[in-house]
């Protein structure tokens, strides 16, 4: 359904309800009107989730085709290898790669399997587990960067121009920090 605030017309006030109903302290039900897309950020919208779908569908094969790896495991791989130790906690990765802990523990537990990476207890808490990148996992990583960074640079990088790439990477750190609630609300656009 494209629904834009021109093609909406006067039908938008019912396709309203859905999507910004509430119950009010007195218990009415309070309608908030939906502010639809305009056609440039519907056109906007659809070009960046399609593209973002497509890239890293492109990264992903690429990357398992030269490598054996998915994304998910090479950026684990590739957080723990920055880290001090190449050491990270579980719940510190899960946030810094945007994972659930539940999808990091399936990831870990088939990189476990695969001898990339190691589950150690955390010496400074005894409830937590750290995540290690074994030697095998770092000959993997150091294996499979080049591969990788060709296809970023393929697909990405060498497709737009300079000061498109560094107004794509401002964008979504915009949206990174907001999502995580980094950023004051004054500061969203």
């Amino acid at each position: 359904m494209r629904t834009t605030g021109t093609d909406m017309g006067t039908a938008g006030a019912s396709a309203t309800s859905a999507a910004g109903t509430g119950t009010t302290s007195g218990g009415t039900v309070a309608t908030a009107p939906v502010r639809w897309l305009s056609a440039d950020q519907q056109r906007d919208w659809r070009a960046f989730r399609d593209g973002t779908v497509l890239l890293l569908d492109a990264l992903g094969r690429d990357l398992e085709e030269r490598s054996g790896l998915s994304l998910h495991e090479y950026e684990v791989m590739v957080r723990l290898s920055e880290a001090p130790g190449r050491t990270l906690r579980m719940s510190q990765l899960a946030t810094d790669i945007a994972h659930s802990r539940s999808r990091l523990t399936h990831t870990i537990s088939r990189m476990e399997s695969a001898g990339l990476v190691a589950r150690v207890a955390c010496s400074e808490d005894a409830r937590g587990v750290n995540c290690v990148l074994t030697e095998k996992g770092w000959a993997a990583l150091v294996a499979a960067a080049p591969g990788h960074v060709a296809s970023v640079r393929a697909h990405l990088v060498d497709v737009l121009s300079g000061e498109q790439l560094v107004a794509l990477g401002e964008a979504m750190e915009q949206v990174r920090a907001h999502l995580r609630g980094e950023c004051p609300a004054d500061d969203v656009h």
